[in-house]
């Protein structure tokens, strides 16, 4: 299935019926009075989330949907029949927005939530209510509302714990798939990824977290180079970053150090908070370095990207802004198990702050460490 993360559709609701004038009349009863029923409600359309969808991509070809209107009120007390509502099923992390005024609408986070998007019509008054002492044959009924027409956009943003971002061909690919059971496409070759993938990574039977993969940010995105920041706001949910860098490039003319604060720097001009997102640095393909070479290369660009060597301590407190350092290999997983224990510490540490209702100490740091500065 193809996948889609952005649409854009036409909701109307049903009108409301109108009230009827009406007036009894039935043999032996002379001056029966009024008896004009209410029109019934027009139709409303709600949006729910499903866990078992994971695109928009319904969305993208049907693009209108209208409720059904109310009925009209009748006589001898018939009120008319309310319209059935409308639910469009839509990924959980969908974000709703009204496309001509930019307000906020709806944020689909858990499963099964419901939320109204346009609303049905009321339906019109008979003559009945408008019966006095004085006023014993009203005319008077109103007329059903109209529903409400809106055009929103639709915005999904994936919900995960932990965010890959890096380089095209820089083993995002492969890391996710040494550490959980998903199956991304893996080439020799750049933006072999296209869309998003999640995996869980299970550390143990009630320990696990979500990881999502989104294809490679290169140096000049903000101008629309590669993807652009298409697929960057799917990190915008996410707890932490891991920066994933080639330390053995093919060509010898790349520069990891180089390459790595570029993307910083796109992360920088595309969003600020995301830019101030924790965020660790994952020294990716160790098997294509000699066991006598990996510490040499590893503290040569640490100097290089302004991280202190003590970055690199597995042992380190977990402050969330402080500069981390994992090296691994996601083609033979060495170095992933110590990562994945990590990163679920961290998780589960942040998680216990904001139960207690204390900042998270990523929330409480105002000036996080900025390694581009050196």
């Amino acid at each position: 299935m193809k996948f889609i993360d952005e649409a854009r559709i036409e909701v109307v609701g049903g009108n409301g019926g109108n009230g009827s004038a009406s007036m009894r009349r039935e043999k032996f009863v002379p001056r029966g009075g009024p008896d004009g029923g209410d029109g019934g409600r027009g139709g409303s359309i709600w949006a729910i989330a499903d866990k078992d969808i994971n695109t928009l991509v319904d969305y993208r070809f049907v693009k209108q949907y209208r409720a059904k209107h109310g009925e009209n009120g009748r006589g001898a007390d018939c009120y008319g029949k309310g319209a059935d509502d409308i639910y469009l099923r839509m990924p959980v992390g969908t974000v709703i927005t009204d496309a001509e005024t930019g307000e906020f609408v709806a944020d689909l986070m858990q499963d099964g939530q419901e939320a109204l998007i346009a609303k049905g019509g009321k339906g019109g008054l008979g003559n009945l209510h408008f019966k006095t002492s004085t006023n014993r044959a009203p005319r008077q009924f109103t007329y059903g509302e109209e529903g409400q027409h809106r055009d929103l956009r639709l915005e999904l943003k994936v919900l995960a714990d932990v965010g890959l971002l890096g380089m095209p061909n820089a083993g995002k690919s492969t890391f996710i798939r040494a550490v959980s059971a998903a199956r991304p496409k893996v080439a020799d070759y750049p933006f072999t990824t296209l869309h998003p993938n999640l995996g869980v990574v299970r550390i143990d039977h009630n320990r696990s977290f979500v990881i999502a993969d989104i294809p490679g940010l290169i140096e000049g995105a903000a101008e629309g180079a590669g993807l652009g920041h298409r697929f960057l706001k799917h990190l915008a949910r996410t707890g932490i970053l891991l920066h994933l860098v080639d330390l053995a490039p093919f060509s010898e003319e790349t520069d990891p150090v180089y390459e790595a604060k570029a993307i910083v720097e796109e992360l920088r001009k595309y969003d600020e908070d995301l830019y101030n997102k924790p965020r660790w640095l994952v020294l990716n393909k160790l098997d294509m370095i000699s066991e006598d070479e990996r510490q040499q290369r590893t503290d040569a660009f640490l100097e290089a990207y302004g991280w202190p060597k003590d970055a690199y301590d597995p042992l380190a407190p977990l402050d969330p802004m402080a500069p981390r350092v994992f090296t691994i290999s996601g083609l033979t997983g060495e170095g992933t198990q110590q990562l994945c224990w990590a990163v679920m510490d961290y998780l589960e540490a942040t998680r216990a702050q904001r139960q207690e209702g204390a900042p998270t100490e990523a929330e409480a740091l105002h000036e996080p460490y900025d390694p581009t500065k050196g």
